[in-house]
């Protein structure tokens, strides 16, 4: 590794004083871009598809065939849009989300249509190594390009810093940002810095087979979640063993878990995403599309937006980036053939439509980046056992206890919904642990119940399964860890008063009335008062428990005040 300790210091603050009133601005289409900086469909894929069938635009784009609801949301953004003549996927005027889905799969339709947009957020990419200044790139020929981080956004409490620029130091990268001029040199400023080592490569993998019902958990677990651990792969299974694994260009499906923030006490529950590409020559997944749900009604700290968006983005973006902020994990399934990865991603293309919308909306409960994944899989027909509520009787004292602490019965519903929602389309670390454990039996023939017609696709399609391990990004965030996989391991780990929480604090980002519409202009509404709270009698019961336990919390910290005084 090279030694950079010393200079990393002195190179961030010239390179911080340097980025200081830019903004980032996609490159001029006009301008020859410096030797090794190409345009960022140039011989590249999007997940399943060739970049060549791409053009760059933007959310001001007046011929994309995005939807208007979509470019609402990237209008100052790089993004991807499928050429004129592809067609593009749909959505449904009369049903939503998981039955739009399962309306599509049953009709049999077999070609894989195109995403509306892609989430690129750079228009160039160019493939170096940092060079021992730290300010430069060392090209593949050997000439050097001056090179700084995209500035950060005023929203982010934390940014690449020196720590960053050794960890990035020790081997070659693939960037994607722009080149622009600066006093009339040349410049590459980066918004994306991936180590181009990280790829699976098939001959060096020994097979290890995981080993108990509880083997997925302890691995997500291992090394305090791994965020400072090494970038690792490990074979689990494979149909085939020791038969020359040629999986260059064959399909992959990736099921993603991220771990833990450090610096938040409302992200201890770690993101999901689900990932459609094809292997590269050398094992590369940069180009896997991830296919990311976040809240849309508000701006993000990190300024992340949801959508599909290539791996090294999802991942490596300077200021969205998940490995920026947490560990990550994923389970990546090498199939044979593409229908079952074109499958989901032609189902979650739907979903996408309809969530732009507002069709269907984001619910931390209900609608979070676990459900909205998990439910492209059922429409499918992969059954995934379920795990059941977290705590169903707990929820009715759940919703007077929250209701009356706060003053808000939004606040109870919202309760009541956490505690009774099914757990694997709640928790992203238990909707990663029940598909991993069921794909294992799956594909090992003991799946202990009769297979749906995907079911028997996917278990045919894979030929291998491997386990991925991403540490966390050095910078100047808090380390994270492994996710929680239930609601007492949440809260075991969050303080015990919420005010001591710490929390970022996020703004609106109202939707037009304009752009709402068919189902969007007639979402079903859900009474404060769930069902079964306002049963007779479970109602007064929920009530006098809830009250109970308020009470309770308030005498035992008015007795800890007390203690300290």
């Amino acid at each position: 590794m090279l030694d950079r300790k010393n200079l990393a210091r002195t190179i961030m603050a010239a390179l911080i004083v340097n980025l200081a009133g830019q903004a980032f601005a996609a490159a001029d289409t006009g301008a020859v871009p410096p030797p090794g900086v190409r345009d960022a469909l140039q011989g590249q894929r999007l997940g399943l598809y060739p970049g060549s069938d791409f053009r760059l635009a933007d959310g001001q784009c007046k011929d994309c065939a995005a939807l208007p609801q979509a470019l609402f949301y990237f209008r100052d953004e790089v993004i991807a849009v499928p050429k004129a003549g592809l067609p593009v996927s749909g959505f449904s005027t009369t049903e939503r989300g998981r039955d739009d889905v399962q309306a599509w799969a049953a009709s049999g339709a077999q070609a894989l249509a195109y995403p509306g947009l892609v989430w690129l957020g750079a228009p160039q990419t160019v493939e170096a190594a940092i060079a021992p200044d730290g300010a430069s790139l060392k090209l593949p020929g050997g000439a050097l390009l001056p090179w700084q981080p995209v500035p950060k956004i005023a929203t982010n409490l934390s940014y690449f810093d020196a720590s960053t620029l050794a960890f990035f130091g020790a081997g070659p990268v693939r960037m994607r940002g722009s080149a622009q001029q600066h006093d009339g040199q040349p410049r590459f400023v980066a918004r994306t810095i991936w180590p181009s080592d990280y790829v699976i490569k098939a001959q060096s993998l020994r097979l290890a087979p995981l080993a108990g019902k509880n083997a997925l958990v302890d691995y997500v677990r291992a090394h305090d979640g791994g965020a400072k651990s090494a970038y690792d792969n490990r074979l689990i299974w494979e149909r085939h063993p020791g038969a020359g694994r040629q999986w260059q260009g064959r399909p992959v499906l990736g099921i993603m878990l991220n771990g833990a923030q450090g610096d938040d006490d409302e992200a201890y529950g770690g993101h999901f995403a689900i990932a459609t590409g094809t292997m590269g020559p050398g094992g590369e997944m940069a180009d896997w599309i991830v296919n990311n749900f976040y809240a849309l009604d508000a701006y993000g700290e990190k300024g992340i937006l949801a959508a599909p968006v290539p791996m090294d983005n999802y991942l490596a973006d300077l200021n969205s980036g998940q490995s920026y902020y947490r560990p990550s994990y994923m389970l990546v399934a090498v199939l044979n053939q593409a229908r079952t990865a074109a499958a989901y991603q032609g189902g979650v293309q739907r979903i996408y439509n309809q969530y732009y919308r507002h069709d269907i909306a984001y619910d931390g409960a209900l609608n979070n980046c676990a459900g909205l994944s998990m439910d492209v899989f059922a429409a499918l027909g992969w059954h995934i056992p379920q795990r059941g509520p977290t705590h169903a009787l707990m929820a009715l004292a759940g919703y007077p206890y929250k209701a009356i602490s706060t003053g808000k019965l939004t606040e109870g519903r919202k309760a009541y919904e956490y505690l009774n929602e099914e757990q694997t389309r709640l928790y992203p670390a238990v909707a990663f642990d029940a598909a991993g454990q069921d794909l294992l039996q799956l594909v090992s023939g003991k799946p202990g119940r009769v297979l749906t017609p995907f079911e028997q696709q996917l278990q045919s399609d894979v030929e291998a399964l491997i386990l991925v391990r991403i540490p966390q990004f050095p910078s100047s965030r808090a380390f994270g860890s492994a996710p929680v996989f239930s609601y007492d391991e949440f809260m075991a780990r969050a303080p015990a008063d919420h005010a001591d929480w710490k929390i970022v604090p996020v703004e609106p980002r109202p939707f037009p009335a304009s752009l709402r519409d068919g189902l969007a202009s007639a979402l079903p509404q859900r009474s404060v008062l769930p069902l079964p709270v306002g049963l007779a009698g479970g109602g007064l019961l929920a009530l006098l428990v809830g009250g109970a336990l308020l009470a309770r919390r308030l005498w035992r910290k008015k007795r800890k005040d007390r203690r300290s005084d």
